[in-house]
C-alpha cells in the first residue's frame, strides 16, 4: 500500500531553505533584466534537497504535508515567482509516485529525487491539433519505447533530468504518461517562451525524435493520481500568493526609502504620509487574504491525498470534489486580488518607480500570466454549478482546435 506523508516540523523545514530563498531573491531583478534563466538558483535548491520535500522521511526526504509544501512554495515565490512554476511538474510527479503502492520501482524514483534529479513537463500541444487528439506518440519495442512528437508550455524542462510526457500509444491508442530522460540526442529543448510574464520558468518547445523511454517508465494515464488538476492549480496559487507577498514587501521598502514628497502631500516624509501608509496597508491586506485563502484550500488537497488509501469510493470522490472546488475558489480570489495589489502598488510610489531598472512591473506581469493558465471564468462557472446543482467541478480537461 501507499505510505502516507502527513507532516514534518515546518519551522525546521523552512529554516533549512530560507537562506537559499534569500540568495535567490538577491538576484531576481538582475535575472529579469538580462533574461538569465535561473540555472544557478535551481542548482542551489537541488543541493539543499528541495525536490525531496514530499518524499517520506524513511525514504530520505523531508516528509512534508501538502499544506507545508505549498507554504514553502509561497515563500519561494516571494523570492522569485518563476521557480515554483519551474518545479511544478516535478512536485506533481513526486505526488503521483506517493499515490502508488510501495514498490522497488517507486523507491528508485525516490532515490533519483534524493540525488537531485528533477522532472519537467511535456503535456500541451499547439498548432493544428484537434481537441481531444494527441499527436505525440509512443511505440513499444523489444528494447523499450520510442517517443516522437512536440510539446509547448514545457515548464521546467530546461532544468530537468526527466520529462513527464502525455502521449498516446501507437499500438492500442491508449493515453499514457511517458517519463523520458533528457540526457539523450532524441530530446531537444528550446527556450522560446515569449510571454510577457513568468519569462524564466524554463518553458518553451520540446521535441522528441525517436527518443528512448525505458519499458517501466510508461504509465497508464488512468492510474494518475486523482487530484492532479487541483494539485497543478495549487502550484499556481502558491505562486500568486508569493507574488502578493513580494508586492507588499517592495511597496513597504520603497515608501520607507522614498526621499521626495509632493507639495500637496500629507507629511514631510513619505513614510509618514497617511494616504501612502493606507495604500501599503491595503495591498498588504490583499496579499494576506490571498495567502490565507490558498493555505485554507491546501487542507482539502491533503484530505484528498489521505483518502486515496481508503476503500470507501464515496469518501474518495467527495474528497477529490472538495479539493477541486476549493482550488477553484482560491483561484478566483487570487487572480483578482494579486493583480489588483500589483496595480495599487504604484499609488504609493512615484513616476521614478516605474523605471525599468526597478522591475516593479514584473509583479503585475507575472501575476497576470499565472492567472491566465487555466481560465478563471470557467472555474467560477464550475463553482456556481457545484453550489447550485451539485455538479462536480471539471477535474480533467484538454485544449485544442475547435470545430469553427
Amino acid at each position: 500500500m501507499s505510505l502516507l506523508v502527513t507532516e514534518t516540523h515546518y519551522d525546521t523545514l523552512a529554516a533549512h531553505f530560507r537562506p537559499v530563498f534569500a540568495r535567490i531573491a538577491q538576484g531576481a531583478v538582475e535575472r529579469e533584466h538580462v533574461r538569465t534563466l535561473p540555472h544557478q538558483p535551481i542548482t542551489w535548491l537541488k543541493e539543499a534537497g528541495f525536490g525531496t520535500v514530499r518524499v517520506p522521511k524513511d525514504k530520505g526526504g523531508w516528509g512534508a504535508s501538502l499544506p507545508q509544501l505549498f507554504q514553502l512554495l509561497i515563500e519561494l515565490a516571494e523570492a522569485d515567482s518563476n521557480l515554483p512554476q519551474a518545479l511544478r511538474a516535478h512536485f506533481a510527479f513526486v505526488e503521483d509516485r506517493l499515490n502508488q503502492p510501495d514498490s522497488p520501482e517507486r523507491d528508485g524514483w525516490f532515490r533519483r529525487f534524493i540525488d537531485g534529479e528533477l522532472v519537467g513537463s511535456g503535456w500541451t500541444e499547439i498548432g493544428a491539433v484537434k481537441l481531444g487528439d494527441v499527436i505525440t506518440r509512443v511505440t513499444p519495442g523489444e528494447a523499450g519505447w520510442t517517443l516522437n512528437g512536440e510539446k509547448f508550455y514545457s515548464t521546467g524542462t530546461l532544468f530537468a533530468d526527466w520529462i513527464d510526457v502525455y502521449a498516446r500509444r501507437n499500438d492500442n491508442q491508449g493515453d499514457v504518461i511517458a517519463l523520458v530522460n533528457t540526457h539523450q540526442p532524441g530530446v531537444t529543448r528550446e527556450d522560446d517562451w515569449d510571454g510577457f510574464g513568468q519569462r524564466l520558468t524554463g518553458s518553451g518547445t520540446t521535441r522528441f525524435a525517436n527518443a528512448h523511454v525505458e519499458q517501466e517508465h510508461v504509465y497508464d494515464f488512468a492510474t494518475r493520481f486523482r487530484y492532479q488538476t487541483a494539485f497543478y492549480q495549487h502550484v499556481l496559487l502558491a505562486t500568486l500568493a508569493g507574488i502578493g507577498r513580494a508586492v507588499a514587501r517592495d511597496g513597504a521598502q520603497s515608501v520607507a526609502a522614498r526621499k521626495r514628497v509632493y507639495s500637496h502631500g500629507n507629511a514631510g516624509a513619505a513614510r509618514q504620509d497617511a494616504q501612502l501608509l493606507q495604500v501599503i496597508g491595503e495591498i498588504t491586506s490583499l496579499a494576506f487574504a490571498v495567502e490565507a485563502t490558498v493555505i485554507r484550500a491546501t487542507h482539502s488537497l491533503q484530505s484528498a491525498y489521505v483518502a486515496h488509501v481508503s476503500s470507501d469510493e464515496a469518501q474518495i470522490v467527495a474528497a477529490n470534489v472538495l479539493a477541486e472546488a476549493e482550488a477553484g475558489q482560491a483561484q478566483v480570489i487570487a487572480s483578482e486580488l494579486v493583480t489588483r495589489a500589483a496595480t495599487e502598488l504604484f499609488n504609493a510610489l512615484g513616476a521614478s518607480d516605474t523605471r525599468v531598472s526597478k522591475a516593479l512591473d514584473r509583479h503585475w506581469r507575472n501575476a497576470r500570466t499565472v492567472s491566465s493558465h487555466n481560465p478563471v471564468v470557467y472555474k467560477a462557472r464550475d463553482i456556481g454549478d457545484w453550489k447550485v446543482n451539485g455538479t462536480a467541478p471539471t477535474s480533467i480537461w484538454q485544449i485544442g482546435a475547435g470545430e469553427g
